[in-house]
């Protein structure tokens, strides 16, 4: 079983990578915003996994955090880019 996630997170390595290249090279600016949330969301990923070969819980509570600043700052960043500014109606 190990050994399967291993090659599972080699392989989220070599995607995030794919992901990383196209951060850099996106041609809009929410193409960018959208690889670096995926790159977040397969690093949440592997360290759900590190914490089941490692069997350390405690990684689990700092994949949920990271998801969840993920998450924030992938809906900020498009809000703003979106509209200008981060104000709305809702303020």
């Amino acid at each position: 079983m190990d050994t399967f996630l291993w090659g599972a997170a080699v392989f989220l390595l070599a995607v995030a990578s794919v992901c990383l290249y196209r951060a850099y090279t996106g041609p809009t600016v929410l193409d960018r915003v959208l690889a670096v949330n995926v790159i977040g969301t397969k690093t949440m990923v592997l360290l759900v996994m590190l914490s089941f070969v490692f069997g350390r819980p405690l990684y689990i509570d700092v994949a949920l955090v990271y998801a969840l600043l993920n998450f924030v700052t992938t809906v900020v960043a498009t809000r703003y880019f979106e509209t200008g500014a981060l104000k709305g109606e809702w303020q």
